[in-house]
Parts: structure tokens; sequence; C-alpha cells
């Protein structure tokens, strides 16, 4: 994500590492290859059997994602009627039982759920906030697949001013909806276990009035399909994806489709209001992916590319292979930043939010080697003009201690990148980027956090890092 407004500061809280703690985390982080989930068979009764917790174990957003249990896929068959600004349709979420669950919760902020079936079999549900929590014909048996089909149609309501980002989730638009979901704004559309240390594959089949564009991840399976007035765009996203960075974006949008120099699928859109700046986002997405594929690793995705939407969201975010720019022309840039994610983020995912520092300082360390690269500000000036910068929010919050209500806060992405260009001039230029693509390797469609990588330079570079790390992301001052 790339803000572009100002961000306020908040009251750090520092706190201390759950993974260990949490029951099911190992397998919390899915890595399935197939575009369609298979169909789920029949989970074991048991008898017994505990309910899955209400939140997925994250300290800092107690209540996102759930417990006992793994999503593999998630298959949305939706329909969206942008006059009366009303979603229905029926999200299919298969998964694995990592406890005996006598009942399990989803998140799902508002809608009317219709009918909730497991297997097949009518299944109890209740709300509860922004949980449906759904009980089973019978419990289901521990490593057990299953699939839970939600049928639920209203009006979405996005999220609004929560972690100090403005508007985020499904948002309706004049003629569609502008959909970023970072960070917990999946809830709003469709009903999913909505934390990054929970990835999927996605399959969406959308259907909107005739005229209209749906952009989602990953590839169009065949030509959109027109019927009675009405057309519907299948999209399907083979690679493990967080809830946060699905998206249907809407409306009226002019297309540019074709491979970047080094052969990558390109997929580009504009709202008609910033047509004008089609050719500059398709050109500057394809040859930012092919070179960060040299610096970074082969390119996780099958496709790459970026959609520019007229709605002021005053950030970008990484949507994974299309990244969304909220009403402004982007600058090579931010088009730099939110490529990178698609490594830093997207690829290699968090597993806790105050890991959140592993996305966006990676990413804003990207935008300094994209200007070096380039025969701009060099990494090390921009190192040095933020150093000597008197902005007391960035020495006083460290960018490894999550600040819920103020998630995206300067010193994640600031002190995050200066951090990384520490440990570059600590371990030298070839360790440095040999670190990169290894990290970018061995956590490739799945989870990791910053242990995991604190324990990776130090074995690669053979140094011991501890005190750099502490110094720059967890200590309240400026390190000396």
């Amino acid at each position: 994500m790339q803000l572009t407004r100002p961000v306020r500061p908040a009251t750090a809280v520092l706190l201390a590492t759950v993974l260990a703690t949490v029951p099911g985390l190992a397998t919390a982080c899915s890595a399935s290859d197939g575009a369609t989930a298979p169909s789920a068979p029949p989970a074991r009764a048991q008898e017994g059997g505990l309910p899955g917790a209400d939140g997925i174990g994250d300290p800092d957003f107690p209540t996102d994602g759930n417990g006992g249990y793994d999503v593999g896929h998630y298959a949305l068959k939706l329909s969206y009627d942008p006059a009366a600004t009303r979603l229905s349709g029926t999200a299919r979420v298969t998964a694995t039982a990592t406890q005996a669950l006598s009942r399990f919760n989803l998140d799902l902020h508002g809608f009317t759920v219709r009918s909730v079936t497991v297997d097949g079999r009518a299944a109890g549900h209740s709300r509860a906030d922004d949980e449906l929590v759904v009980t089973p014909a019978q419990p289901l048996a521990k490593g057990a697949r299953f699939e839970v089909a939600i049928d639920y149609a209203g009006r979405p309501e996005p999220v609004r001013n929560s972690s100090n980002l403005g508007t985020y989730g499904f948002i309706p638009t004049k003629d569609g909806a502008f959909v970023t979901a970072e960070p917990n704004g999946a809830r709003t559309w469709f009903p999913s276990n909505d934390h990054p240390a929970d990835k999927a594959t996605f399959d969406f089949d959308v259907t909107v009035p005739a005229g209209l564009t749906v952009i989602a991840n990953g590839e169009l399976r065949g030509r959109p399909v027109t019927t009675g007035g009405r057309t519907t765009f299948s999209w399907r996203e083979t690679h493990p994806m967080v809830t946060y960075l699905a998206t249907i974006t809407m409306g009226r949008f002019e297309v540019r489709t074709g491979r970047s120099p080094g052969g990558l699928p390109v997929y580009a859109a504009t709202d008609p209001r910033y047509r004008e700046h089609l050719d500059f986002l398709y050109r500057t997405s394809a040859k930012v992916t092919d070179y960060w594929s040299t610096v970074f690793g082969n390119y996780p995705f099958s496709s790459t590319g970026g959609v520019i939407d007229d709605f002021s969201a005053g950030y970008a975010l990484e949507n994974q292979t299309k990244p969304m720019y909220g009403g402004f022309q982007p600058d090579e840039s931010i088009i730099a930043h939110e490529l990178a994610h698609q490594w830093f983020g997207d690829s290699v995912s968090i597993t806790r939010w105050k890991d959140l520092w592993l996305n966006e300082g990676f990413a804003t360390y990207a935008e300094w080697l994209w200007s070096e690269h380039n025969g701009g500000t060099t990494a090390a000036r921009s190192f040095q003009d933020y150093y000597g910068s008197e902005q007391a929010a960035l020495w006083k919050y460290p960018p490894g201690v999550a600040r819920p209500d103020d998630l995206f806060n300067a010193s994640v992405y600031v002190r995050g990148a200066m951090t990384l260009h520490v440990l570059r001039g600590r371990i030298g230029d070839d360790t440095f980027f040999r670190l990169l693509r290894a990290w970018t390797g061995e956590h490739r469609y799945g989870n990791a956090t910053t242990e995991q990588f604190i324990a990776l330079a130090e074995k690669m570079s053979g140094k011991q890092l501890d005190d750099l790390f502490d110094a720059w992301l967890y200590q309240p001052r400026r390190p000396s």
C-alpha cells in the first residue's frame, strides 16, 4: 500500500510473538496450486468437537480471522446491481478442519444470509457483529476437508476511518465499485477467514449490467458472456492469496492487454477519466515487473498490470496481479512500490500485523532502488535525508511494533526501509541482494515473520545482527 496523504501518530503498544501459542497456526498458510478446489469429500462425523475460535490469534486484531480451520479455496459467484448498490450470490469456501469442530466462524459484515450448507447439508447459522457462526449438522473431525456454501445478499458497507486509513473494502461508485480491502475489508463483500495468515486460491464469477467491466485477480477464463442485458466475467487466481488482496472492481474502463518485453502477460485498465494515462500505466507496469524479476527473483504470478479507478481513495493498494490506484495517476515510484509488493506482501505474506514492515519497508526500499537504477537519488542519499529528519513520530514509534489505530504510519514505511539499508551496509551488497532473492524463494506463496527474516540474514551473512534489528525495529528513539 502507498498512502498519498499524511498520516498522524498514535500510541505504540509493545506486543510479544504469539506464533507458537496459536493452535493450528502452522497449517494456516495455504499453498494450494490448483485453480479449482476439488469437491470436498463428506466430513467424518465425530462425537463432541469444540467451537473454532472467533479470532485467528493476532493480538493486534483479536477478532480478525477465525480458528479451527484452514481455507484452501474460495469460489465466489456474485451479481451486482450498481443502481441499487446490491450484491448477491453464493460463496463456496473449501477448507480443512485443524481441530475437531462443533461449529466455526466466518467473517462477514452486513448482508442477509439466506442459507448455509456444509457439504450439501443444511447448517445452523447465527450472527454476532461481524461473525457468521456456522453449526454443521454433524461435528467435523480434525483433518476433514469440507465445503461451506453461503447464499447471501444486501448492500455492501465499506469500512470507514479504521486504522487511520479512510475508507476501504467494497466501495460503491457511480458506475460500479472500487474494491481494496487492506487490512480487514474482505468481510465487506464475501464471508471469509479475513486475516493474512490464511491464504487460498480464488475463482470469481461476477455478473453486472452489460457495458460494465469486472476486474479481478489473476486471469480471465474465456470471454465475458452477455445474456439478457447482463454480462458475466470469470476470473481465476491460481496462486494462494490473502483475503485483503482479493478484488472485483467494476465499472466502465479502458483496457489494454499484451506482454512485457520479458514475455509476461500485462493487463492495464483506467476509468475513462484517466484514459490518457493508460499507455503510461501499461508500459511502466511492464518494465518495472521485468526489472524487479532480475532483483528479487522470478515473478511469482502469471500476469501483471494495474488499474486506475475514479475514486479518490487517498492510497494505492497492491491487489495481487493488479495494483489499484485510487483516483490519481501514479508516477513510476508509486508503481515500483506496488509491484515490489507482488514479492513482498503478496507472494511472501505476513503472519501477524506487527510484521507489516516486511511489506511496506521492503516496498519503500524498492522505491529507493528504482530511483538509483534510473540515475536519480541513491538509496544512500534517501537514507541520509530521512536520518536527518526531525519527524518525531519516525523515531518515537518503531516499525516492528503494531499500532492498530494507525497501522500504516510513516515509521513502518520509512524506518522499515532504513532498516534494510543499514542491513545492506552491514552485510555488503552481494549478500544483501542474495538475501532478498533467498527470502522470496524460501517463502514463496507462504507466510513469514520478522524472526524468520533475521534468522535468514544471520545465516547468510555469518554475522550476529540482533543489535541492528533491535535498534531499528523495536526501540522508540533514533538509532545511533
